[in-house]
């Protein structure tokens, strides 16, 4: 491997690519997140959470990057606990709270960059980028709380989703759901990267990546019960690829959790 293919960890940017795999051809996932957002989905056990946990690594090692972790069911990101700079457990109103409070600092950040006369931030800046990621969306939209609460949170998510990647922030969703009412289209279509797992059926599929792309081949319910981490991935304006999933162990995320520990000390001490 040249040098020009590796990045030291202690020099990760959330502005630098995320990488998440490996296509069919052997060649690197590697995608650009930033002004962007993405959708994971799959049934359980197809390898979601490893896709998540790729990301999730990515930010806590960027010390530009502040993580904001919702898990109703506090065990798939509770890994990243001590380095996220919010978590959010099984709580509908914590969770609301919590989105008020980043839509208002978008807000905040749009009239700034108003101000200055520039279209969205940028490495330069001296802001953190906002990494908002949910895992099992479904709990907080569809599950938890009152129907009101969870019309009122998947409002706030869809603005977020919308708005804010010039303001600089990132969302990062994922659900074993793929259903039409976890995931309606106009939440869907506001994703610019998707990830599609193994699902139960070729309709799943396409609330995932898109109407019609199972019909042209591209169907996560082909995917074998026993390729966990194997999904499509759709990038803006492409063709979903197959791709595998990298994989990272709890002890190997526990490490990367004190690396990050003492990525993000430096930074306070600086």
């Amino acid at each position: 491997m040249s040098k020009k293919d590796t990045i030291p960890v202690a020099g990760l940017s959330i502005y630098d690519p995320v990488h998440l795999g490996i296509y069919e051809d052997g060649h690197g996932v590697d995608i650009e997140l930033i002004w962007r957002n993405i959708l994971l989905a799959g049934e359980p056990g197809a390898g979601k959470s490893v896709g998540l946990n790729n990301i999730v690594a990515h930010g806590a090692l960027s010390p530009n990057l502040s993580l904001w972790l919702f898990d109703g069911k506090q065990v798939e990101l509770g890994l990243w606990r001590d380095v996220a700079d919010l978590f959010v457990g099984p709580d509908i109103e914590a969770a609301l709270l919590a989105l008020e409070r980043l839509q208002a600092e978008m807000d905040r950040r749009y009239r700034e960059l108003d101000r200055v006369r520039r279209r969205k931030i940028d490495r330069r800046d001296p802001i953190d980028v906002i990494m908002l990621v949910i895992d099992e969306l479904a709990l907080f939209s569809a599950t938890m709380g009152s129907k009101d609460q969870q019309d009122t949170f998947v409002r706030l998510l869809r603005d977020l989703v919308a708005r804010g990647r010039a303001a600089g922030v990132i969302v990062v969703a994922a659900t074993q759901r793929p259903s039409a009412d976890i995931i309606p289209t106009s939440l869907r279509d506001l994703f610019g990267y998707r990830l599609a797992y193994r699902c139960t059926t070729d309709s799943s599929s396409d609330i995932i990546l898109g109407r019609g792309w199972a019909s042209q081949g591209y169907d996560a319910s082909t995917i074998a019960p026993e390729e966990r981490g194997v999904a499509l991935l759709l990038a803006e304006g492409g063709t979903p690829r197959r791709m595998k999933t990298a994989y990272l162990t709890d002890a190997q995320i526990y490490s990367l959790v004190d690396y990050a520990q003492r990525l993000r000390s430096k930074k306070t001490v600086a």
